[in-house]
């Protein structure tokens, strides 16, 4: 059972990871280890937690039945997702969104300057993390800030990155991540335009809702104290999420 003491508030607990594998050069604070992971993912299952995917928690949610779950989401579609973190989602029973880009398939991070240079996931691999139960979502098409975007780039960041991703799949995709967490009304409006049902910011504020979900950063760093603390006080600083 979960424990009540620290059960989920109105704001569904999102957390966000990014890259999982080697930390030797890590200057954006973007990598965890495999280890790292598996210790904050058996920190959840201890206190009767499960991490899924976005579409997984909310639907849970809306039933009444999201108590003991919280949501897990990867950005950027490292290629590291499939050798690093998905082993060990798989043995903790966790799910996850994770948010791809699918205008950088088999790419790099280049939007990440200067920094080293991290390999994306080619097609087959989006595929791969599907066919093994992970939401997928996307991330706009290449990583740019949406908010300068004029109207035209803005529609392909977000209804032309949902097309491509249903045409690699052959499914709906119903997930959106807003680049650097970076949003406006402008934005938001975009995205519900283009078909997306939920979409993940980092601290939206005013903008808070099921277009515009706030997240709380997993990083190395985070040890169970760490975690505790984030989650306690994610409850008392967010929004309410009318409607999730």
């Amino acid at each position: 059972m979960p424990d009540t003491a620290d059960s989920p508030g109105p704001v569904p607990w999102v957390a966000m990871y990014h890259s999982v594998g080697d930390r030797t050069c890590d200057p954006y604070h973007v990598t965890v280890t495999p280890e790292r992971l598996a210790r904050q993912l058996a920190w959840l299952r201890a206190r009767g937690l499960r991490g899924v995917g976005v579409a997984e928690l909310l639907a849970a949610r809306a039933r009444g039945a999201g108590d003991g779950l919280v949501g897990l989401t990867f950005d950027d579609g490292y290629a590291d997702f499939l050798t690093h973190a998905l082993p060990v989602l798989r043995r903790h029973g966790c799910t996850a969104t994770l948010y791809v880009l699918p205008g950088r398939l088999g790419g790099v991070n280049a939007w990440d300057t200067p920094g080293p240079r991290k390999p994306l996931l080619t097609a087959d691999g989006i595929r791969r993390a599907a066919d093994e139960g992970m939401e997928i979502g996307s991330h706009g098409l290449t990583h740019i800030d949406l908010t300068t975007a004029d109207d035209t780039v803005l529609e392909a960041e977000t209804a032309g990155s949902r097309a491509a991703l249903a045409d690699l799949l052959d499914r709906e995709v119903d997930g959106f991540c807003y680049p650097y967490g970076r949003l406006d009304a402008r934005t938001v409006a975009a995205v519900r335009a283009a078909g997306y049902r939920h979409a993940c910011a980092i601290d939206p504020g005013p903008l808070t809702g099921p277009l515009a979900l706030p997240r709380v950063h997993i990083g190395e760093r985070d040890t169970a104290v760490r975690l505790l603390l984030k989650r306690r006080l994610h409850r008392l600083r967010r929004r309410p999420v009318v409607g999730v």
